[in-house]
């Protein structure tokens, strides 16, 4: 790995990232009293009888209005997070690396592959360095709670292969396998939950054995997305509307007849490339069913900008291809270049969150980056 990460394969360490208490100071809140209409102008009872009516009813309504008072007076609302956006250099205008993996393979295979110790190292690094994982689905809506002073990170896996995820003879995660060691790596942070966004081709499910579908269920339940890689992994451009929509549409039925509640609502386009009618990687149908993507990932590129700003595209998210290292040399835009680039003081400047999923805190100059939709959770300093 690159000079200031965690050296590759060594021991983890823990981290108890940014230690900046998220005090939730909680306020009593007791309604203000309405005011009590005029009372009407009371008659003389018939009789004895009427007038105790009249008594047991005035009783209860008081009864009433002092219940009503006593159960406003326990309603409490959190105020927001006590903490100053200043303090942790919040920006939620920064922006989020989307890092793009593929296989872990013992001799690091090709350019899109990593060793398992190279996977292992640059999990430690994100962590060390105040990265919290997240996936692509929360990266297009912007609904992610990331701790105060902490970055967004996606890790995406394309294709599906048997050395992202397998089970064993109990029914848990290969720990020698990517998702294994993603969350035997987490569990010594108290700031990281193991998410991950894999990316599946429907046809050949995580080696194309029998157990593919008894993962993809297992992986739903740890709480990773399964996104869509097509049916068959084929270029799209090469393919006519019709095949297109079918090659996705497919996708989403066979993954959520095995989970009938996956969200299927991101792609990531086989080799990189769109469709000739670049509207079809968003939406369609075929006789297979209906799919739509909310967000469509690239294959290489930048740090994405972050969903609050203006210049975010949800249907072409760019991705940074993983890679080991970077000597300082002519840029390679691989992880270890780009990681390094978004803590220099440059044009990439890193997404730092403030720990309030309610606002959005920025230095105040980025103001006109912010994309006018979510202006009513600016929180500019």
């Amino acid at each position: 790995m690159h000079a200031h990460r965690t050296t590759v394969g060594g021991g983890r360490s823990r981290r108890n990232a940014i230690p900046l208490a998220l005090a939730l100071l909680v306020a009593a809140c007791a309604g203000e009293d309405a005011d009590e209409p005029a009372p009407a102008p009371e008659e003389a009872p018939a009789d004895e009888a009427a007038a105790d009516e009249v008594d047991e009813s005035d009783d209860a309504d008081e009864s009433d209005d002092v219940d009503e008072a006593e159960d406003a007076s326990d309603v409490v609302e959190p105020d927001e997070p006590g903490v100053d956006p200043a303090e942790v250099d919040a920006d939620e205008l920064g922006h989020v690396p989307v890092l793009m993996y593929h296989r872990l393979l013992d001799d690091g295979g090709s350019e899109y592959d990593l060793t398992p110790e190279e996977f292992r190292g640059e999990l430690e690094w994100l962590f060390d360095n105040g990265y919290s994982p997240v996936r692509t689905k929360d990266l297009v809506r912007g609904e992610f709670d990331v701790p105060a002073g902490r970055t967004p990170v996606v890790l995406t896996f394309d294709d599906s292969t048997g050395e992202q995820a397998q089970l064993t003879d109990d029914g848990g995660l290969a720990p020698d396998t990517a998702m294994g060691i993603l969350v035997d790596v987490a569990a010594d942070y108290d700031d990281v939950e193991p998410v991950a966004s894999l990316y599946v081709i429907s046809s050949s499910l995580f080696g194309g054995t029998d157990a593919g579908p008894r993962i993809v269920e297992h992986l739903h339940d740890l709480g990773m997305e399964i996104g869509n890689h097509t049916h068959n992994h084929p270029n799209l451009s090469q393919l006519s509307s019709d095949e297109v929509e079918d090659e996705l549409a497919t996708n989403v039925a066979e993954v959520t007849d095995i989970v009938p509640d996956a969200e299927v609502v991101t792609l990531s386009l086989p080799l990189g490339i769109f469709p000739e009618d670049r509207s079809l990687a968003e939406r369609g149908s075929s006789d297979a069913g209906e799919y739509v993507n909310e967000g469509v990932l690239l294959v290489g590129s930048d740090p994405a900008p972050s969903p609050f700003a203006e210049a975010f595209d949800p249907h072409a998210i760019p991705r940074i291809r993983s890679s080991p290292s970077w000597d300082g040399g002519e840029p390679d835009f691989g992880s270890a270049f780009w990681l390094e680039q978004l803590d220099a003081d440059g044009s990439y400047r890193r997404y730092i969150s403030d720990g309030n999923p309610d606002t959005i805190s920025f230095p105040q100059a980025r103001a006109d980056e912010l994309d006018p939709a979510f202006e009513d959770r600016a929180n500019p300093y």
